[in-house]
């Protein structure tokens, strides 16, 4: 059985999905604590928290050696991928792979992936300077590997 996966924005995941992930993380935090009380702590039910237990997970910020392939659109302006590039560079990950398509009615869409390093701070820090920079229409995060 194939499985699809999906990388979304935290304020796009229901309530519901968000308390599973707290549930997961009261487990692990504390051995002690059964399910019945961590669910009831994160204020859902045992039966919600066992219906999606396996079907979410936390996308962990700090990922050092992770590779993100990241697709954006961008306008056809001067300077826009130079500023997306130098965001990357200041944030200490490192370019692996990069592709800009022909913009067609003003927009090309550009796919890198990155590789985070030592240096590198948290992936939220990251999309969110990238997502303020002028000429930048819309970013996903489309794939991720390593730990």
């Amino acid at each position: 059985m194939s499985s699809e996966y999906y990388v979304i924005k935290k304020e796009a995941v229901p309530e519901v999905l968000r308390k599973v992930v707290e549930v997961n993380r009261l487990l692990a935090g504390d051995d002690r604590l059964t399910i019945a009380q961590a669910a009831r702590q994160a204020g859902i039910s045992r039966s919600s928290y066992y219906k999606f237990r396996n079907d979410v997970e936390e996308f962990h910020d700090s990922r050092v050696g992770t590779t993100l392939n990241l697709s954006m659109d961008i306008t056809d302006e001067t300077g826009v991928l130079s500023n997306l590039l130098g965001i990357i560079a200041e944030f200490g990950a490192n370019i692996l792979t990069i592709h800009q398509s022909v913009p067609m009615n003003g927009v090309a869409t550009v796919s890198i992936s990155i590789q985070l390093l030592k240096s590198a701070d948290n992936i939220t820090q990251l999309m969110s300077g990238l997502e303020k920079l002028r000429g930048v229409r819309k970013i996903r995060i489309t794939g991720r590997q390593g730990i």
